[in-house]
């Protein structure tokens, strides 16, 4: 399919679009939403005060916090008649942030997911396994809808029961699959445990997404599947999945949709606006959203801006982890993304691993747990692994290498960290 108009635009026509759209998204939402007119009131800005993009930067920042006090639709900026859909996060830290939709927002998160499947090398009439967990999570649904928007043919098995995942893949011969990057090595786990060739089936592009994973883990994914891994990148406060994906044909990082979403970066302790290609704090603005408009929403997520390359629109390099997931142990800050790195560079481990946070005393510790590959001597593994994070990060860990399927699985978002230190 021909790429829409917009993704062949000159910067130029973008940034004009972009303050176009702006100038309407701050004030559908300061004239509609009691939280920007009060929180805009009290950093003395006024919608008709943008004049330029760079002066959104004088408006306030919207936390998960601002959308939790508001719970559940206090932010919605139409009548909760005219919204369609509700979505909301997991709340496994307190209350779950609630987002609405409108119909024309369905529609165009829709034409969004297929422009994302289309980019990642999806054409109408492929069939989409879809493994995304479906309900309130918006990733299922997100998917299953921008696939059929393009015409392909929607296998809607959401997540769990790997052995039927197997079997499904097998069977209905999908081209696609769509899915987190962790939930998919425990499908290759189990077409291995069934005696199946994970590059033998009928799959040739995976659309991953919906947690951080690195250059590493797309290699094994690649390898062992034989398919192209494209990243996918969204967040239910925004819209869900396809706020940006990769290009296939370069795979250098998501491309944001800006003719929807405005990106900024930003310090994370200073708020302070950073130029393009400095790392931090990635913050989006909604240009076209109805139901919910979100404002310099902080999505926590750590990367930075980079030019645009298949597309004109700029691309965001990998996640290299998250402001709430970052560890610090004894005073070094430390990812599950350069753990990950570590172990993936270790061949006689798995890339199934979690970091477990414990106390003694005063000092907190960190022990990665991790699985041994099948069938391999991994008595040296957890020496090298500790040594290898001591030398790249500077912080002693203790390791424990576990038994093939001794780390538990997850059937969505893997669960990186445990933390034990609050256990008495």
């Amino acid at each position: 399919m021909s790429l829409e108009p917009i993704e062949r635009a000159s910067v130029d026509e973008l940034r004009a679009l972009q303050l176009d759209r702006l100038r309407w998204s701050l004030r559908h939402a300061y004239d509609n939403v009691p939280h920007y007119r009060a929180a805009f009131d009290a950093a003395g800005v006024h919608p008709d005060d943008l004049k330029s993009l760079d002066d959104l930067a004088a408006f306030p920042t919207t936390s998960k916090d601002d959308l939790r006090a508001n719970y559940p639709f206090g932010m919605f900026a139409v009548p909760r008649e005219q919204v369609v859909r509700v979505h909301a996060s997991s709340g496994t830290t307190g209350r779950p942030t609630v987002v609405g939709y409108t119909r024309d927002d369905i529609a165009t998160w829709a034409r969004l997911m297929a422009r994302s499947i289309r980019a990642s090398g999806g054409n109408p009439g492929d069939i989409v396994h879809v493994a995304y967990g479906y309900g309130l999570f918006t990733g299922g649904l997100g998917a299953h809808y921008g696939a059929e928007e393009l015409g392909c043919t929607v296998v809607p098995v959401s997540g769990g029961m790997t052995s039927r995942q197997v079997m499904l893949i097998q069977d209905f011969q999908p081209s696609i699959i769509m899915v987190t990057p962790s939930y998919l090595l425990a499908i290759v786990d189990e077409m291995e445990r069934q005696g199946v060739d994970p590059r033998s089936t009928s799959l040739r592009t995976g659309i991953l997404g919906a947690e951080p994973w690195t250059e590493d883990m797309r290699r094994e994914i690649e390898e062992r599947l034989g398919i192209d891994a494209v990243d996918i990148y969204g967040l239910s406060e925004v819209m869900g999945p396809g706020v940006a994906n990769e290009c296939v044909e370069t795979k250098d990082g998501p491309h944001i949709w800006e003719d929807h979403f405005y990106p900024e970066i930003i310090d994370p302790v200073t708020g302070a606006v950073l130029p393009d290609g400095e790392f931090g704090e990635l913050v989006f603005t909604s240009l076209t959203k109805q139901a919910m408009p979100v404002v310099r929403y902080r999505t926590r997520d750590l990367t930075r801006l980079l030019p645009g390359t298949a597309r004109p629109m700029r691309r965001m390099a990998k996640i290299t982890g998250r402001t709430d997931d970052m560890m610090i142990v004894r005073g070094v800050n430390v990812f599950p993304t350069q753990i990950e790195e570590l172990i993936l560079g270790t061949a006689e481990l798995s890339p199934h691993f979690q970091c477990v946070l414990s106390r003694s005393g005063r000092l907190d510790s960190l022990t990665v747990r991790v699985e041994r590959r099948p069938g391999v001597d991994a008595s040296t593994a957890a020496a090298a692994l500790a040594a290898a994070v001591k030398d790249r990060i500077g912080v002693t860990i203790a390791v424990e290498v576990l038994e093939p399927d001794g780390v538990e699985r997850s059937m969505g978002k893997m669960r990186r960290i445990v933390d034990e230190r609050q256990v008495v």
